[in-house]
């Protein structure tokens, strides 16, 4: 089965109200969709986040699960104090997370794929009115 991080673009409010009505599901017997998902408020942020140089940290950890951040640090091929910062940030977001392993600090990235989803409201009445250029 694979293991999918859904990272999205929507407000607090918006998410709260989805985790608020997942947990009504939940407590009327129905299921709910168990995809692990993280929610950024805003397309900057998803672009600060989601850059190429931590796409390439995530990859590396999926990979070879490095037993801690200095390893993961020269499989990168990157200063340790600067991956130690991002996966700090990448834990804050939930996209990671770390397991104590002896002295060293193991981070984790436990999803086979990541997803990004990014909304593009429109108004209802565009549905009626499909444009087609030749």
């Amino acid at each position: 089965m694979t293991r999918t991080l859904v990272v999205t673009v929507e407000s607090d409010e918006a998410f709260d109200d989805e985790v608020r009505s997942a947990i009504e599901r939940l407590q009327d017997g129905e299921t709910v969709d168990s995809t692990h998902t993280v929610s950024v408020p805003s397309e900057e942020l998803l672009a600060e986040a989601l850059t190429a140089t931590t796409l390439a940290l995530l990859r590396a950890l999926s990979t070879h699960e490095p037993a801690s951040i200095r390893e993961t640090a020269r499989l990168v091929e990157r200063d340790v104090k600067n991956v130690h910062d991002e996966l700090t940030r990448l834990e804050a977001m939930g996209i990671i997370r770390f397991e104590e392993v002896g002295q060293a600090k193991q981070p984790i990235f436990p999803f086979d794929e990541l997803l990004v989803n990014v909304p593009f409201p429109h108004s209802p009445q565009d549905d009626d009115h499909h444009t087609t250029t030749s």
